[in-house]
């Protein structure tokens, strides 16, 4: 972190904050950090498949957003543009963790039955975060990008570098793989029928 003297500041005052972090009042700088670590902490989890690899994606995130907030625009809301740079911090970590291997869409993975959005309703964001990261780095993001961030599917090819057909097919599996996940690890959560169900889907 940048942490050196500077200006004194108000805790109440966000704009008086903001400033005395740019100068690089570390005290302002630690107020900051603490009041927005769990934010920045849950973000960065839903796009990494560990704790560890969250917490070098949060600690480059902060960092980040102290090199650069003499750019932040104060007529936007300060978490929209602290999450902005917590994910392309997670897509360029992903990148470059990932670069040597490819994710391949494996057909035999899952078949693709009806989500059942109510299910997931029920878990807890831990139980959720648990389960998206046992999911394929590239269906992670693709599944966080759409649902969570709500990037649409040709903003999601651009910022993953990869076509808008592989992007609708890894939203795909990554929704069928969270299913059969949620119904591994909480098979009480579906009704008796819902493997039936979803069987004649895909028949038909």
């Amino acid at each position: 972190m940048l942490l050196r003297s500077g200006s004194s500041f108000d805790g109440d005052d966000f704009e008086s904050l903001v400033e005395a972090c740019i100068q690089g009042n570390n005290k302002a700088q630690r107020t900051v950090f603490k009041r927005y670590f769990s934010y920045v902490k849950g973000v960065s989890l839903r796009y990494c498949s560990s704790y560890e690899e969250a917490e070098d994606v949060l600690n480059e995130s902060f960092l980040k957003m102290f090199q650069n907030l003499h750019r932040y625009d104060p007529n936007q809301p300060f978490k929209a543009w602290l999450r902005t740079i917590v994910i392309n911090t997670a897509i360029s970590y992903y990148r470059k963790n990932n670069k040597h291997q490819k994710d391949r869409i494996a057909l035999e993975d899952a078949p693709v039955p009806r989500f059942e959005d109510n299910v997931v309703e029920k878990l807890t964001g831990d139980e959720i975060i648990g389960l998206l990261q046992i999911l394929k780095p590239v269906y992670r993001s693709v599944f966080m990008l759409h649902v969570v961030d709500g990037y649409n599917h040709r903003e999601i090819a651009a910022i993953l570098d990869i076509n808008e057909a592989t992007v609708r097919s890894h939203y795909m599996r990554a929704r069928a793989r969270l299913q059969h996940l949620i119904k591994q690890y909480y098979p009480d959560l579906f009704p008796k029928d819902w493997e039936l169900r979803s069987f004649k889907q895909n028949e038909n």
